[in-house]
């Protein structure tokens, strides 16, 4: 069985798997590393410096002759920055979050850069569909780090009835299973974040990945949900202070500043009890940390033997 989409042609890659850009997460050697093995590595840009972004542009480059794509968060003071940033190095693929990225998908598209938003309900992937973006990310509420009301199975297969564009699922996926799963629903390829935490090359503190090794099933948390912005983190003593202001009603204002460099705090720092560990519910099912070439090949092949055993009515 060849484990190919029509997102594989569209943009270059061996296998329908991208890795999700987490800000203070997915550097070029995590993305590179990604991308060499066949899927779409993605740097996450966050709220970084436009010059942090060029540095990794350029080392991803060095890593790998292969398509990376970048995150851009819209909200971000840099974006308008980063995005000339994004044409004039001719990046393969934008991802983007928080926003409409409208008003930059001429510009993009004139240097052939792929422009995928990732989307929380119908309404905005058909908004983002008539925008001309080439495909969306619908991501339930299982992903960690910020998060939308729907759940991914619900909203995967609305959004495929919904748009004639390719659709990638996000929210929940670990392995081969997960990968079926979404095909099964419509989708064109996955998007996974978390596993890919505990990848070798991912240069997030130690800390944190042993943290996710032992996870257990129920151990993230929503935070936030007052703010309209709600956020999912592994339990810890800052989920366990935000969920107190919550019940007390504090504003928004102070809820906002408690969030504060709590990311950075956690992944490059290391204080996971303090820190803001955004992951997703699939923390429970990482065992190890390993090459995210071995992640790949783990996926694709879980996901051939599943093929396989249902294409023989073995259920």
């Amino acid at each position: 069985m060849k484990l190919k989409t029509k997102l594989c042609d569209l943009l270059g890659i061996q296998y329908p798997i991208l890795q999700g850009g987490m800000a203070w997460v997915s550097t070029a050697e995590l993305a590179a590393a990604v991308s060499e093995a066949g899927g779409l590595g993605i740097i996450g840009s966050g709220h970084a410096p436009t010059e942090w972004l060029e540095e990794q542009i350029k080392k991803a480059k060095q890593l790998t002759d292969k398509p990376f794509g970048v995150n851009v968060m819209l909200m971000s003071p840099y974006v308008e920055q980063n995005m000339e940033l994004i044409v004039r190095e001719r990046v393969p693929v934008v991802t983007t979050g928080a926003g409409n990225p409208g008003k930059y998908i001429p510009r993009l598209k004139e240097v052939g850069t792929k422009v995928i938003p990732v989307i929380p309900s119908v309404a905005l992937a058909q908004r983002m569909a008539k925008a001309g973006v080439d495909a969306v990310i619908a991501e339930g509420g299982e992903s960690g780090g910020h998060i939308g009301e729907l759940h991914t199975m619900p909203l995967v297969p609305q959004v495929v009835d919904a748009v004639d564009i390719p659709v990638i699922a996000a929210g929940g996926f670990f392995d081969g299973r997960g990968l079926v799963a979404a095909l099964a629903l419509g989708a064109q390829g996955i998007q996974m974040g978390t596993r890919f935490m505990c990848a070798t090359e991912c240069t997030i503190h130690d800390n944190v990945k042993q943290l996710l090794v032992k996870a257990k099933d129920r151990d993230t948390v929503v935070t936030g949900r007052t703010t309209g912005h709600p956020v999912r983190i592994i339990r810890n003593k800052l989920a366990k202070q935000f969920e107190e202001k919550e019940r007390q009603g504090a504003p928004v204002e102070e809820l906002e500043k408690l969030g504060v460099g709590r990311l950075r705090m956690a992944m490059v720092e290391g204080d996971v009890q303090e820190g803001s560990v955004m992951a997703g519910q699939i923390c429970g099912m990482i065992k190890k940390i390993e090459p995210a070439a071995a992640i790949i090949q783990d996926i694709v092949t879980g996901a051939e033997q599943v093929v396989s055993r249902l294409s023989k009515g073995e259920f």
